[in-house]
């Protein structure tokens, strides 16, 4: 039989001669004749026909076989091929709902290879350009076995990644993959997956900064309270009955009883800052006449240090929006810190002008001649409990919240504060209100 070429076919075969032909169709009859020539010798062997006879009939159905067309069983498969722009367009839409995510986002093909990657994934990882494996760029086991656990199953991992290099921060990894509807995942093709990472860093510290607040407090108010009980088990036991000791032990315990009494008004206060760090304060304050009631209520502590508390202040009023109570504890937390760390310096000047620096009004600034700190302790002073020499600053009957407090108030505040210090040259405190 001669097919004709296929049109469609780049490489038509040759037409087949007629003996090649005739061939052909023999053997595509080939279970035909067998039966034929089954029954044909079934009737030789009962005597119901002669030998010679039945081959002569074998040959005479051979030849008109022969001679038939071969039947033809045509097998199509059936190939959907895909609509033009329809990839494209599903290219787009995945890149347009990455791109609306906030969080880092990158798009992986079947081979794990970088198909796209969102503004906030080219920021924090600058090397994972498109194209290329992602696990060659973020060399991380739990990442490749995430990523070959999801491809293979076709179910969400999830693993929580922690660098350390350039920086500590902790991300939340999720590889999912990205069903289509109507698709199987098992069937393969083209399999694509979505990587995406929910920083935690922040929460981390935070969680940090928690457990480290939790552990200060616990330990400022465990000294004082280990020498309460110690005092009172001497006036219970052998200091009873002598009133020389007891006055002296008194005297003793009530100072740490105030000394806990201040850490637990100041923890209270930060509490209620915190509580209302997002609400801006309405009320109206006039700067000035503030600065010269916190002097006036300072001046004891001032005599008693051998110092004297300078105002720099204008005639007119400088009338700022702001909550009055806590500036008043913002003014009188700096300047007591100024008169009792500024010693030997012979005053502390508290000035106030008009800023400036953009968005600020009146800048107030807290100068005292002490001793200063190093420059590289300045940056950690508004930390809470933070000391530079937790010993002296236990001694002053300080709490190590004090700049904390004035941080987060002038924070509340959409203020500004900077501190400046060197050794031998004082140190000074400003503070900028809008």
């Amino acid at each position: 039989m001669t097919r004709p070429p296929d049109m469609d076919d780049p490489h038509p075969s040759p037409p087949l001669t007629l003996p090649q032909a005739a061939l052909g169709r023999l053997i595509g009859y080939g279970p035909l004749l067998a039966g034929l020539a089954g029954i044909v010798i079934a009737f030789v062997a009962l005597g119901g026909l002669r030998p010679d006879l039945a081959i002569l009939g074998l040959l005479v159905a051979a030849a008109l076989l022969a001679l038939l067309p071969l039947p033809v069983v045509t097998v199509t498969q059936r190939v959907q091929a895909p609509v033009a722009g329809e990839t494209d367009a599903a290219d787009d839409a995945v890149a347009a709902f990455t791109e609306a995510l906030g969080d880092p986002c990158v798009v992986l093909d079947d081979r794990g290879a970088v198909v796209h990657r969102n503004a906030a994934a080219q920021r924090q990882y600058p090397n994972l350009q498109p194209g290329r494996a992602m696990t060659l760029v973020l060399r991380n086991p739990e990442l490749m076995a995430a990523i070959e656990g999801s491809m293979r199953s076709g179910e969400p991992r999830s693993f929580e990644l922690h660098e350390t290099v350039p920086a500590e921060t902790w991300d939340r990894v999720t590889v999912a993959p990205l069903r289509y509807p109507g698709a199987d995942w098992t069937a393969g093709g083209n399999r694509q997956m979505l990587v995406t990472f929910q920083s935690l860093t922040e929460l981390k510290r935070v969680d940090a900064m928690r457990t480290d607040f939790i552990a200060n407090a616990s330990h400022e108010l465990r000294t004082p309270l280990a020498s309460l009980i110690g005092f009172i088990d001497t006036l219970l036991g052998p200091a009873a009955r002598d009133a020389a000791a007891r006055e002296k032990f008194l005297g003793i315990m009530r100072a740490q009883a105030e000394r806990m009494s201040r850490l637990i008004d100041d923890l209270l206060s930060l509490s209620r800052i915190e509580m209302h760090q997002h609400v801006r304060p309405t009320g109206s304050v006039d700067v000035a006449a503030l600065l010269r009631e916190v002097r006036e209520g300072l001046q004891t502590q001032a005599r008693a240090a051998a110092l004297e508390v300078v105002l720099d202040l204008p005639d007119a009023p400088a009338v700022v929006t702001g909550d009055r109570s806590q500036l008043y504890e913002v003014f009188e937390n700096l300047v007591d810190n100024a008169i009792k760390y500024g010693a030997g310096g012979g005053t502390v000047e508290v000035s106030l002008a008009a800023a400036s620096r953009p968005g600020m009004r009146y800048q107030v600034s807290v100068t005292d001649h002490g001793p200063g700190v190093e420059p590289e302790y300045v940056p950690r002073m508004t930390e809470r409990f933070y000391r530079i020499d937790a010993e002296a600053s236990r001694k002053k009957k300080g709490t190590g919240l004090g700049l904390a407090i004035v941080k987060h108030i002038v924070q509340r505040h959409r203020g500004q504060i900077s501190i400046k210090s060197r050794p031998g040259e004082g140190l000074r405190v400003d503070v900028l209100l809008p």
